[in-house]
């Protein structure tokens, strides 16, 4: 579990200032995967209350940019962020309910999948998502 002094040192290893919106957000995607930024600006809100929109929009640019934070957009859905960066994992989505949950790559190690054709390109990432329903919604439509 990653401490304040831990995101601290994330931080300053890719440059950025240390301030209490950074801090904060970090924390609430510790805490809260997969969630949207409306969410995140909640969470922020809670512990920073004056905190403006447009600050936390400009933390999670500046957090992923640098790579500390990773931004998925399920088709069709708002953008989510999470803390799982580098290791190119998946996602499953739930049709229904909107759950995501991290999936790790079926072999390993990046990239997962071999492109038909590459025309050229060195493919470093490949980016996954698997829809589907989750048990908690396949369990409710088998109950009615």
């Amino acid at each position: 579990m990653h401490m304040a002094s831990d995101f601290e040192a994330q931080l300053r290893a890719a440059s950025l200032r240390v301030t209490r919106p950074r801090l904060a957000v970090l924390g609430a995607l510790r805490d809260h995967a997969h969630v949207d930024t409306d969410t995140v600006i909640s969470l922020v809100r809670a512990e920073l209350p004056r905190v403006s929109h447009q600050a936390v929009y400009d933390v999670l640019r500046a957090l992923t940019t640098a790579g500390l934070v990773r931004r998925i957009e399920p088709a069709g859905a708002a953008a989510r962020y999470e803390l799982r960066v580098g290791d190119n994992h998946h996602h499953l989505v739930c049709r229904s309910c909107g759950m995501i949950a991290d999936v790790d790559c079926a072999v390993g190690e990046a990239p997962c999948l071999t492109a038909s054709d590459d025309q050229g390109f060195v493919i470093d990432e490949a980016e996954v998502v698997y829809w589907g329903t989750c048990p908690d919604c396949t369990n409710q439509r088998i109950a009615q």
